[in-house]
C-alpha cells in the first residue's frame, strides 16, 4: 500500500541552533527541507540546500523548485552586540529577507512562520501578552519589531512566534549559551551571570514543537515562553547542580557592570497562557535542564 507523500516544510536558518532543532523535530510528519547559508552538518531526514538568502532571485529560485508547503523562517542575525555593530547587514536579513520570504507564502497562499523575540519589549513592565505595545531598547528587538508589522502587512495570515532565551544540544555548526557556559565552569574559570535579567526560557526541542504548533493553529502574534521566570543567575545555580560543576566559578553580576554594544532590558517575561491553552507544554527549567542532561549522558557513553 503506497503512502500518501508527507507535506514539505522549507525551513531557513537550519544549520543554526533553533533550526538544527527544528528539522529535526518535524521530520516525523514533514519532508523537510533546511536552508543554510555558508556551514552545514548533516541532519537526519533533511534535505540541506545551499542558498544566500539575501539574493531575492536565488531564494525564488530555491522556492519555486521546492515548491513548500509552509515556511518556517528562522534565518536572522540573532546575537544583539552584532547587530547594533553591523547595522545594514543585520537589517539586510533580519527585516528584508523576513519580508520578501512573507511575500513568496502570500503569492502562493502557504503558510509563514516568523521568529521574533521577546526583546522587541523594554523589559520594564513583564510578563507580556502578545498585545502589549512594543518598545524594544535595541537594534536587534527594532529589527525584529519593524519585521512583525512588514511582515503582517504584506500577508495578514503570517504567524508570529515571539521567541524567549533557547538552550539545549546544538549542532556543530552553532550552539546555545549552555555548552560555552559549562565549559568555563569545567575548565575552572570565573562565570559571571546577571541577577537583573530576567527571562521566559526553554529548550530548542519544546521551542521547535512550539512552533509547529503554531504553524497549525495561529494567525498572527504568538508567545513560546517557558513557564517560569528565572534571572541568569538562577538558572546557572541550576545548571550547577543538575550537571555537576564546580560552583566555585559561578559569580553573580549586574547588567550595568559589563560593557555591551547592545543595551539590554531587564525583564522579558513573556506571557504564554495563549500558547499553552492550545497544548504546548514547556517543562520547568530544572525538568528542561535534568531532560538535557539525561540525553547527554546516554549519548556520550
Amino acid at each position: 500500500m503506497s503512502h500518501a507523500p508527507l507535506p514539505k516544510l522549507l525551513i531557513t536558518g537550519a544549520s543554526g541552533f533553533l533550526g538544527w532543532n527544528l528539522c529535526q523535530v518535524a521530520a516525523q510528519d514533514w519532508d523537510v527541507y533546511g536552508v543554510y547559508r555558508s556551514h552545514s552538518h548533516p541532519i537526519p531526514n533533511t534535505t540541506l540546500l545551499k542558498a544566500d538568502l539575501t539574493n531575492p532571485q536565488e531564494f525564488q529560485t530555491l522556492f519555486q523548485t521546492i515548491r513548500p508547503d509552509a515556511v518556517v523562517n528562522l534565518a536572522a542575525e540573532s546575537k544583539p552586540n552584532r547587530c547594533q555593530d553591523n547595522p545594514d547587514k543585520s537589517h539586510q536579513i533580519n527585516v528584508i529577507v523576513a519580508r520578501d520570504i512573507a511575500k513568496l507564502c502570500a503569492d502562493t497562499d502557504i503558510p509563514y512562520v516568523f521568529t521574533s523575540t521577546d526583546l522587541v519589549f523594554d523589559g520594564l513592565k513583564p510578563p507580556y501578552r502578545e498585545n502589549d505595545a512594543l518598545s524594544p531598547v535595541n537594534l536587534y528587538g527594532e529589527q525584529k519589531a519593524l519585521a512583525e508589522s512588514e511582515i503582517l502587512k504584506c500577508y495578514p495570515k503570517a504567524t508570529i512566534c515571539r521567541m524567549p532565551l533557547m538552550f539545549g544540544a546544538a549542532p556543530p555548526t552553532a550552539s546555545s549559551f549552555l555548552q560555552p557556559f559549562i565549559q568555563t565552569l569545567r575548565d575552572g574559570r570565573e562565570l559571571k551571570l546577571f541577577t537583573d535579567e530576567v527571562r521566559t526560557p526553554v529548550s530548542g526541542i519544546t521551542a521547535a514543537k512550539g512552533l509547529l504548533l503554531a504553524l497549525h493553529n495561529v494567525q498572527g502574534h504568538i508567545h513560546l515562553g517557558g513557564k517560569e521566570r528565572i534571572s541568569r543567575f538562577e538558572f546557572g545555580r541550576l545548571m550547577v547542580e543538575i550537571f555537576n560543576l564546580p560552583a566555585a566559578g559561578l559569580k553573580p553580576a549586574r547588567q550595568q557592570d559589563v560593557k555591551m554594544s547592545a543595551s539590554r532590558p531587564p525583564d522579558v517575561s513573556l506571557d504564554s497562557t495563549k500558547a499553552f491553552s492550545m497544548g504546548y507544554t514547556p517543562g520547568s527549567v530544572r525538568e528542561e535542564l535534568k531532560a538535557l542532561q539525561t540525553l547527554w549522558s546516554t549519548t556520550t557513553k
